[in-house]
C-alpha cells in the first residue's frame, strides 16, 4: 500500500457545508468534539473522483471507477475501490494582526495530528514540550513563536507581551519540516509569522478569524430585499493551509488501474476547488503532495 499526506494551501475561501443550518447561518462542517472545522473526506472523495475523469482519456475511465469504486447505478452493487482518504484538518490557520498584518496560529493538537502520519519522534517531542509548556502553571507561556514581541504581538482579540512568549531557536528541529511545506511559496514564510498557541486559546482564534459574508437577495421589480433572502455564509480564509492522507491499496489486478494510478498522483500536485459556492470561486487550492514511505514529493 502507498500512504501519502496532501497539504492544502488555500487561495480562496473555503465553504465547506455544514450538515446543519441555525436560522440564516449557513454553516460550514466542523468536528464533533472540538467544533474546528474541516474538510470531509466524502468532500475530498467526490471531487477527486470527477478530476481524475475529466483528466483521463476516454480510453483509460474504466480506470476510474475501478479506482474509486463503481457507484449504485441500475440496481448493481457499489464496489469498494482501491483508493482511500481522510478528512483534511487545520494546520495553520491566519489570523488578524495589527502589529504583523496577520499570522499564522497553530496549536499542539493540530501538530500532533499531523505527526502522527509524518512518524517523526524528534517533532514528536518538540510538540510534547510545547504542550507542557503552554499547559503548565500560570508563569508559563501563552504562546510559543518565531516572532518576538516587538514591543508587543497584537492578535485578534489578544495582545502578546515580551513575558508571555517563549521564543522558537532559529535552529529548532521543526524548521527541516515546517520549511519543507512552503512549496517555494515565499508568502508561506513560517519563520516570519508562527504562533503555537494552547489548543483552548486556538479554538477562540478561529472563532474570530473564520470569513463571515451577509448575503441579500434583491426583489428585480420593486428592487427591495426579498423575504426571506437574507443569509449569512461562514468559510475558512484563504493561506490557511489544511492536510489530509490518503492512499492506494494493492488492487486485486493494479495493472488494470496503472494509469489511474499515476493520474491521481499528478492531480495531487496541482491546484484544485474543493466545497460548496463554486461558482463564487471558493474553495480554489494549491496542493502539495508528500510519499509517507519515503518522505519525498510524490
Amino acid at each position: 500500500m502507498d500512504n501519502y499526506l496532501t497539504y492544502l494551501y488555500l487561495l480562496t475561501p473555503l465553504h465547506t457545508g455544514g450538515s446543519a443550518n441555525e436560522g440564516n447561518l449557513m454553516g460550514i462542517a466542523r468536528e464533533v468534539h472540538t467544533e474546528f472545522p474541516y474538510l470531509p473526506s466524502s468532500s475530498l472523495r467526490g471531487k477527486l473522483r470527477s478530476a481524475l475523469k475529466q483528466s483521463l482519456s476516454s480510453e483509460y475511465k474504466e480506470q476510474a471507477e475501478l479506482l474509486f469504486g463503481k457507484k449504485i447505478e441500475g440496481g448493481q452493487q457499489p464496489t469498494e475501490g482501491e483508493i482511500w482518504f481522510s478528512d483534511a484538518s487545520l494546520l495553520f490557520f491566519p489570523v488578524a494582526s495589527f502589529s504583523h498584518q496577520y499570522l499564522w496560529v497553530t496549536c499542539p493538537l493540530w501538530l500532533s495530528r499531523w505527526n502522527r502520519w509524518l512518524g517523526n519522534q524528534k517533532i514528536a517531542n518538540t510538540i510534547r514540550i510545547w504542550d507542557e509548556h503552554l499547559n503548565g502553571d500560570q508563569d508559563s507561556p501563552k504562546a510559543i513563536s518565531s516572532v518576538p514581541a516587538n514591543p508587543k504581538i497584537y492578535l485578534q482579540g489578544a495582545v502578546l507581551e515580551t513575558g508571555d512568549i517563549e521564543l522558537i531557536p532559529e535552529d529548532a528541529e521543526c524548521w527541516t519540516l515546517f520549511d519543507q511545506l512552503s512549496n517555494n511559496q515565499h508568502i508561506f514564510n513560517l519563520r516570519r509569522k508562527l504562533v503555537v498557541l494552547s489548543d483552548a486559546d486556538c479554538g477562540v482564534m478561529i472563532e474570530t478569524g473564520l470569513q463571515r459574508e451577509v448575503r441579500i437577495q434583491i426583489d428585480s421589480d420593486s428592487k427591495t430585499t426579498q423575504d426571506g433572502s437574507f443569509r449569512s455564509e461562514e468559510a475558512i480564509p484563504p493561506e490557511t493551509m489544511m492536510f489530509f492522507p490518503w492512499g492506494l491499496k494493492e488492487g486485486k489486478a493494479p495493472s488494470t488501474t496503472t494509469e489511474a494510478r499515476k493520474q491521481i498522483t499528478t492531480i495531487m500536485q496541482q491546484r484544485i476547488q474543493f466545497g460548496g459556492l463554486e461558482g463564487l470561486g471558493r474553495g480554489w487550492t494549491q496542493s502539495k503532495t508528500q510519499n509517507l514511505e519515503g518522505s519525498t514529493d510524490a
